[in-house]
C-alpha cells in the first residue's frame, strides 16, 4: 500500500468576476491578478501501484478533480464573504475542506483519499483526514536556535566519537530548529484562537529552549542526549495537555533541513 500526495496550487482575487486561468500550475492556476489570495492544497490518496502504468494515480488526473471540483468551492464562498465584509474564521475554513472532501471522496478510482490539508500561510496549515473525520488538524511552525553537545558518561572518549562524530564537540555545537506543533479538535465550533495556541507554545516550549545550551541550561537534558529524537519527546512532554479544547496530536522537531524526528504519542 503506498501513499500519493500532490499539493495543487490556486489564487483567487474576491473581487473580479473572473478568474485569469493561467498557464503555469507550478506558481497557480487559477492564476490571480494582481493582490490575489494564494493556496495550496494538499490530497493524499492510499493504494497499490498498478504495475502497467507505475501510478497509484495519475497526478494529472488529482490537479483536473481539485481544479474542476474543488477550486469553485473556495472562489464562490471567498468572493461572497469579501463583498459582505464578512470574517471567514478557522472553522469555516474547516468546513471548506469538509466539502472539498465530499466532492473529491470516490473520484480517483480504486485509490482512497486518505487525507487533504490546506496552507494557510507557509507556516500553518490546516487538514482532515479519513482517519477520524470529526476531528480537524491545525498544524503551525516555530523556531529556535540552541548549542549542545552528544555525548554519553559511560562511553570512552574513543567510544564517543565514533557514535556521535562532530556532534561529540567537547564545546558543543548549534543548530537553528523548526519546531511544527499540531493539535486536534472537534470539527464543530470551537474557542480555537491562533494566538492563544502560540502563546502557549512560546511559554511551555519555545522559552525554554531558545538560545540555551541544551546541555547545561535544560535539566532534563543534563541526563538525556539531546538529539532530535529527544528533543521531539521533551516537547511533547511540555505540550500535551496545555491545549484548552484541543488534544496534541503530534511535535515534528527538524534539526536541519535533512534531518527531523516526529512524536505522536498519547
Amino acid at each position: 500500500m503506498h501513499k500519493l500526495a500532490r499539493q495543487v496550487r490556486f489564487s483567487i482575487n474576491p473581487f473580479l468576476s473572473e478568474e485569469s486561468t493561467g498557464s503555469t500550475q507550478f506558481a497557480s492556476q487559477p492564476a490571480g491578478e494582481g493582490l490575489s489570495l494564494f493556496f495550496e492544497l494538499s490530497a493524499e490518496l492510499v493504494g497499490d501501484v498498478d504495475p502497467a502504468t507505475g501510478f497509484v494515480v495519475n497526478v494529472a488526473d488529482i490537479d483536473a478533480r481539485v481544479r474542476e471540483l474543488v477550486v469553485p468551492i473556495f472562489a464562490d464562498r471567498i468572493k461572497q464573504s469579501f463583498r459582505r465584509a464578512e470574517h471567514i474564521d478557522f472553522f469555516a475554513m474547516a468546513g471548506l475542506l469538509g466539502s472539498a472532501w465530499s466532492r473529491l471522496v470516490g473520484k480517483f478510482g480504486v485509490a482512497r483519499l486518505s487525507k487533504l490539508s490546506l496552507k494557510l500561510n507557509p507556516f500553518r496549515k490546516i487538514a482532515i483526514s479519513s482517519e477520524d473525520m470529526d476531528m480537524v488538524y491545525f498544524s503551525e511552525k516555530f523556531e529556535f536556535a540552541a548549542t549542545h553537545k552528544l555525548w554519553n558518561d559511560s562511553f570512552s572518549e574513543e567510544r564517543n566519537l565514533a557514535v556521535f562524530g562532530k556532534c561529540a564537540n567537547p564545546t558543543g555545537h548549534g543548530h537553528n530548529y523548526t519546531v511544527e506543533v499540531t493539535i486536534e479538535m472537534p470539527a464543530g465550533e470551537s474557542d480555537f484562537r491562533i494566538g492563544d495556541f502560540e502563546r502557549t507554545v512560546d511559554d511551555s516550549l519555545i522559552g525554554l529552549l531558545d538560545h540555551r545550551n541544551l546541555n547545561v541550561d535544560v535539566d532534563w537534558f543534563g541526563k538525556t542526549n539531546p538529539t532530535v529524537e529527544n528533543i521531539a519527546g521533551f516537547a511533547w512532554d511540555k505540550l500535551v495537555g496545555k491545549f484548552e479544547g484541543a488534544r496534541l496530536h503530534c511535535v515534528t522537531i527538524w534539526e536541519t533541513d535533512k534531518t527531523y524526528c516526529s512524536y505522536c504519542g498519547r
